[in-house]
């Protein structure tokens, strides 16, 4: 939907509305999906051998009741924040990777949308985690929790977590964990950027702008610029054509 409201006249979209689109699109999904992700924290750094969540209806149940609403959403602004360079920063260098292949991206094998995926995820998650980090922290923190959830440093807010940390930690604190986090994202990328240049291969295929879902060769005779269903009519009265000159023959 936000890449229709960004596309000119045409229908066609410049890379830099691309990445607002994309970067809208990352806010839109972390505010909808923030909730389940404190919970999420608030279950993974809880203290196993005493327990203050028993699943995670009973954590929603138990930080909405103690804490109130807001507490579910605790940290989003870091993680609103985050998003914009993640977005933007993924979308950005996967749009560039055709200058340095030297071809363009509908020539790329399914291994070089892979690996472009990879380095997209990796460069952007390596931008946007020191967000990463205070979002989490701000997460985990609690006064119903033991030692206020473990947290090793102590603040009022987003600021000045970022401040705690950068003074207790020093600068690359913010950047603390970022190594497991890339061996999960950037896999991650990998496979969903590869599946979805395929799919759109498949799409392409069944709709017969292309010969083959294994490559973007285009179909001869096929005007691209049709919509789908301008091109399944124009099939059909050609066909239709064909058939009625066949039966005049015939006749």
């Amino acid at each position: 939907r936000l890449v229709i409201l960004f596309t000119d006249e045409l229908g066609h979209i410049s890379h830099w509305r691309a990445i607002m689109a994309g970067s809208l699109a990352g806010m839109v999904a972390t505010i909808v999906t923030y909730p389940t992700d404190v919970i999420k924290t608030r279950l993974i750094v809880q203290n196993r051998l005493e327990p203050s969540y028993e699943g995670i209806l009973h954590a929603f149940y138990k930080i909405y009741h103690q804490e109130g609403l807001l507490a579910l959403y605790r940290g989003v602004s870091p993680a609103i924040l985050g998003a914009v360079p993640f977005s933007a920063g993924s979308f950005f260098v996967y749009i560039n990777l055709d200058k340095i292949w030297r071809e363009p991206i509908v020539h790329f094998t399914p291994l070089q949308n892979f690996i472009n995926g990879c380095v997209a995820a990796g460069v952007a998650q390596t931008l946007s985690f020191p967000f990463e980090t205070v979002k989490r922290k701000m997460q985990a923190q609690s006064p119903w929790l033991p030692h206020y959830g473990a947290v090793d440093v102590h603040f009022t807010g987003m600021a000045d977590c970022f401040r705690q940390t950068v003074k207790n930690k020093g600068a690359l604190g913010l950047w603390s964990g970022l190594t497991p986090s890339l061996l999960k994202i950037v896999p991650y990328f990998g496979v969903m950027f590869s599946t979805f240049e395929f799919c759109k291969r498949v799409c392409l295929y069944r709709n017969g702008y292309i010969e083959s879902p294994l490559n973007y060769k285009l179909t001869p005779g096929v005007d691209q610029s049709l919509q789908p269903q301008e091109l399944r009519e124009l099939k059909l009265l050609r066909r239709e054509n064909f058939e009625s000159r066949k039966s005049a023959l015939e006749n």
